[in-house]
């Protein structure tokens, strides 16, 4: 009888298997990767000095979004103009008289 009080518990054993399981063998199935990690330039950057010069020319050719290129100017220049006009920036030296 006094066994009964003094004999530990024994944990319970559950079937595991993972909700996203690929039995077919592709991938682990516990790795989370990012969906546009193989777009990215800058995930595993180039070492050396030749390797970073051969990826900064790389993006220069690579082509961007021209109306993002305009909004990214017009912002710009409105922000400089502020800045302009709360220091009191007198513009009149540009335009001769």
């Amino acid at each position: 009888m006094l066994s009964k009080f003094t004999k530990l518990k024994r944990n319970k054993k559950f079937e595991y298997s993972p909700r996203y399981y690929d039995d077919k063998g592709k991938g682990n199935p516990f790795k989370m990767e990012p969906k546009f990690d193989k777009f990215r330039t800058t995930l595993n950057p180039p070492r050396g000095l030749k390797g970073k010069f051969g990826s900064a020319l790389d993006d220069m050719r690579r082509e961007g979004d021209r109306d993002l290129k305009i909004r990214m100017v017009i912002i710009i220049a409105i922000l400089v103009l502020i800045v302009l006009f709360i220091l009191d920036f007198d513009l009149s030296i540009f335009f001769p008289k």
